[in-house]
């Protein structure tokens, strides 16, 4: 890696542990190469994290003025949004407490609380999940009867925006699609836990710590297979694996996950999380019996970011629908090699369901 990939991964290890450096010798930076790690973190959306390393740096290392403030500025709006989605949250969970319903949030949020500073971890979407199909057509007559506007999704979710933020009503709590497999999760629903989100008065329902687990794996999967994903995602997994370790049901994460065909996957996943995020070995859920390079998986993040939105073609969603289609299946051809290495299975499911146009891309 060059030298601003160099700096960029020491900080983001840094903040992501609230740790010291692990090496100095990609430093000093000019202003070019701060920019440079200021446009590979936002492209990650890892800004808040790497941000956070940056204060174990000594001060004559620092970047200085229009560099330093621009991470600054960049610093503010995450914690600002950050703020407007417990707002939102809390709001909603009232509107639907007074109407007898309690949505399971999903990610976000509610993996924001594994962070040492949950406010610099870049939010993105509200995504709500209602395990009663009667509860979540009632969430929806709810939202209307307040004049939300409502639309839906190919996958059979529903989107719509509540004080300028996104919300997403989804309709399955996790992205596995393999049917038979997806039959296997389903029955693991259970054990729905109450939490109180980090400095809000907001209580929240989340998964239980296995399921939560299970959701940030097949999620990141998901985005590997089709237009790639960014280190955030990664980020929250290595976060869950840290705080979730003691918790029983995650004991089981080894049987359930060769029983779901996410074994191999998992091979290269904790090997990245480990090789690149610096996760010591001893809080994975388990060690995988292979040792396998992380080499493929790197290539495919930092190629796409954040969800892919830097592959070529990933702008020309709201062309015409066979545009997307071809687009969409140069993204499946692009992984190829890795998807069938790693989730032959899914792969094929997957890109199946997305040329049919039933699942969102999102």
């Amino acid at each position: 890696m060059g030298k601003e990939y160099a700096t960029f991964f020491t900080l983001l290890r840094a903040g992501l542990w609230e740790r010291d450096l692990d090496d100095f010798s990609s430093f000093p930076l000019s202003s070019e190469g701060w920019e440079k790690v200021f446009v590979l973190a936002r492209r990650q959306t890892v800004t808040g994290i790497v941000f956070r390393g940056m204060q174990y740096l000594p001060d004559a290392l620092f970047p200085q003025g229009t560099a330093l403030m621009r991470w600054v500025a960049a610093v503010d709006a995450i914690e600002r949004r950050n703020r407007q989605m417990d707002r939102v949250l809390g709001r909603l969970y009232a509107m639907f407490g007074d109407e007898g319903i309690r949505p399971v949030l999903q990610k976000g949020q509610g993996v924001a609380r594994f962070y040492e500073c949950p406010s610099m971890r870049e939010c993105g979407d509200i995504d709500l999940y209602f395990p009663d199909p009667e509860m979540a057509a009632a969430a929806l007559r709810c939202v209307e009867g307040r004049g939300i506007a409502v639309r839906r999704m190919p996958d059979g979710s529903h989107c719509y925006r509540v004080d300028g933020v996104c919300v997403e009503q989804h309709a399955r709590l996790a992205d596995l699609y393999d049917p038979f497999q997806y039959r296997r999760l389903k029955a693991m629903e259970k054990g729905w836990r109450d939490v109180l989100l980090p400095g809000t008065g907001t209580s929240v329902t989340v998964p239980s710590p296995l399921m939560d687990l299970l959701l940030l794996d097949t999620h990141i999967l998901k985005h590997v297979l089709g237009w790639g994903i960014g280190l955030r995602q990664f980020c929250d997994m290595a976060r869950a694996c840290f705080m979730l370790r003691d918790e029983e049901d995650v004991r089981d994460m080894k049987r359930v996950s060769a029983r779901l065909g996410l074994r191999r996957w998992n091979e290269v996943l904790f090997a990245f999380l480990t090789g690149y995020l610096g996760l010591p070995e001893r809080y994975l859920p388990y060690v995988p019996e292979r040792a396998v390079p992380a080499d493929s998986l790197f290539g495919i993040v930092m190629r796409g970011g954040n969800f892919g939105h830097y592959v070529e073609g990933r702008g020309s969603v709201s062309g015409p629908v066979w545009r997307r289609k071809w687009n969409t299946s140069r993204s499946f051809l692009r992984n190829m090699e890795f998807a069938c290495r790693y989730a032959p299975r899914e792969t094929f499911w997957l890109c199946a369901g997305l040329l049919r146009g039933n699942l969102s891309e999102g």
